[in-house]
């Protein structure tokens, strides 16, 4: 299996960002990290390995990029106007360095999305703010509204509430999304919700699923047994949905 390591000093980070990628052609993977992960966890959770036979084949190319969750989301001292700032920051990274990188790398026009945890947020959102860039998005144990409170899932936005924050949680703007040009492109989009029925995030998946339907974006909600919110359930479900 094809295994490369690159890394850059980002522009509009301001710092160096770290990938790995796997494979060497067929449809381009954007992998987005679990809540404060790192590009190499997926690799070492054994996720990758889960995929070997896809990406030996050429089916899939997977870019594993690095998080920058502890500066925005889940950094201390700082005003969740900032958190969320930071966080735009990340996305004009992934759109304006990763993107451009990965269409001269990989030719195929077929791009997915997708991450679990908090990446499975990060798949999903880019890919209903930013309609056309991506073909379809999986999201593993995801959650969907970062600023509300469920069970231990703190309100990471600490009660503040702005613009920048409405449009950037999927579950406050899709609906209200009445443009019908993105919801013409976001219905060509395929979203992939999977999730177990034990986590606690169960009832924000399927928030988001119905929504997305009202919509009329297709999408299919997959429910597992137990939680499932960990490597070794997500080891499985990329097997099955990527």
């Amino acid at each position: 299996m094809n295994r490369e390591y690159t890394r850059w000093y980002s522009p509009v980070l301001q710092k160096n960002m770290e990938m790995l990628i796997f494979g060497h052609s067929g449809a381009s993977v954007l992998f987005f990290p679990a809540r404060m992960g790192r590009f190499y966890d997926y690799e070492n959770w054994r996720v990758i390995e889960s995929l070997r036979h896809k990406i030996e084949n050429g089916y899939i190319q997977v870019y594993c990029v690095d998080s920058c969750d502890t500066e925005s989301f889940y950094s201390s001292g700082f005003h969740p106007s900032v958190k969320i700032l930071r966080h735009i920051q990340y996305e004009q990274y992934i759109l304006e360095e990763v993107m451009p990188y990965i269409d001269v790398k990989n030719p195929d026009s077929f791009k997915i999305a997708a991450g679990c945890s908090l990446g499975a947020y990060h798949a999903v959102n880019i890919s209903l703010r930013h309609p056309g860039i991506f073909s379809k998005v999986v999201g593993m144990s995801g959650r969907y509204d970062l600023a509300t409170k469920i069970g231990h899932y703190e309100d990471l936005l600490e009660g503040y509430w702005d613009e920048n924050i409405y449009f950037n949680m999927p579950l406050q703007y899709i609906p209200n999304l009445t443009d019908e040009h993105k919801l013409e492109v976001l219905r060509r989009l395929y979203i992939v919700l999977t999730v177990g029925k034990d986590d606690i995030l169960l009832d924000n998946n399927y928030t988001l699923s119905n929504l997305l339907t009202e919509k009329g974006i297709n999408n299919s909600l997959y429910i597992w047994d137990s939680e499932a919110h960990q490597a070794r359930s997500w080891r499985q479900m990329v097997v099955n949905y990527l």
